[in-house]
């Protein structure tokens, strides 16, 4: 085989490995199986992305008469929205908020389990985005002893803002299957 015929298929082989990525990545990240939300013990809406969680969160909260809410601070602008939200609502008594250490999906999820234990929570709903569900929702299933329901909201990406979910949320995936301690 020559040189160039090695290169050719080097590459076809690197573009049909790719395209297979992409299709996997679109099915596991922008097309999550979406299960009916069931009534649980709590509501968590995980931090980021708050215009498009926060709004979900609270109507299932509502919807399913749940009284306990989670609500994940970061002080960055993706979140204002939940900041903002735990700000104004101090005090209520079914409201918990809190910023993760580290500030990343694990911190939530270490955070969550301890609330989980305090409070003796048997099932709690998390809220994030559709990208996010697969590897927060294994995260939290690794972390916490109570169910976890996974529901996904519909973030408004660009092709790129997509294809690059696709990357970061690959990358965590891995590393959630590679270090599944909390």
């Amino acid at each position: 085989m020559t040189f160039r015929r090695k290169v050719a298929w080097t590459v076809i082989a690197g573009v049909l490995a790719g395209l297979l990525w992409l299709v996997g990545a679109y099915q596991l990240f922008h097309n999550p199986p979406h299960a009916t939300p069931q009534r649980t013990d709590a509501i968590v809406v995980l931090g980021g992305m708050s215009d498009e969680r926060l709004p979900v969160g609270l109507s299932l909260r509502e919807q399913l008469d749940i009284p306990d809410l989670v609500v994940v601070t970061t002080g960055l602008p993706a979140n204002a929205g939940s900041d903002e939200y735990c700000q104004t609502h101090d005090g209520d008594a079914h409201l918990d908020c809190f910023r993760p250490d580290p500030l990343n999906t694990r911190g939530e999820a270490v955070r969550l389990r301890e609330l989980a234990a305090e409070r003796g929570w048997k099932s709690v709903t998390v809220v994030t985005s559709d990208y996010h569900v697969l590897r927060a929702g294994t995260l939290m299933k690794q972390c916490i002893a109570a169910d976890v329901q996974m529901v996904g909201t519909e973030p408004q990406l660009s092709p790129a803002g997509w294809l690059w979910r696709f990357v970061v949320e690959t990358g965590g995936l891995f590393d959630v299957w590679i270090r599944p301690e909390c």
